[in-house]
């Protein structure tokens, strides 16, 4: 499991193939191949795709998991929600639309843009054409 610190800030794109705790500040996008928990001292500016999703904090941008995205008490999410099991508690905040139908087209397409950055950077083989 990973975390990133209340201290941390990270600015840019975050991968984990396992389960991701963020306590402390992201600005950009979070991709996991596991679960990603939000802590209640953490904001997330920047779209989130991992399997689960649990938001204690903030998080601003767009959610898609595979299972789940289950908003807490206090937690405030400004964005789409794209997932199979929406959880949303009693005295959380939320902004934006959730819609399960999209979240196939959504992973699909960000991963298609994921591969897209990845053949770009320098030393890629794509990049060196």
């Amino acid at each position: 499991m990973g975390l990133i610190g209340r201290s941390i800030v990270v600015i840019g794109e975050i991968r984990s193939q396992a389960d991701l705790t963020v306590d402390g500040r992201v600005e950009g996008p979070v991709w996991c191949d596991g679960a990603v928990t939000i802590a209640a001292s953490a904001t997330v500016t920047g779209n989130v795709v991992a399997r689960d999703i649990t938001v204690f904090g903030r998080a601003v941008g767009q959610l898609a998991a595979v299972e789940t995205v289950d908003v807490r008490k206090d937690a405030d999410v400004r964005g789409n929600i794209m997932t199979p099991n929406f959880i949303l508690h009693d005295g959380a905040r939320f902004n934006g639309r959730a819609d399960p139908a999209q979240l196939n087209a959504a992973v699909t397409v960000a991963r298609f843009q994921q591969r897209q950055r990845d053949e770009l950077k320098p030393g890629s083989p794509a990049s060196e054409e």
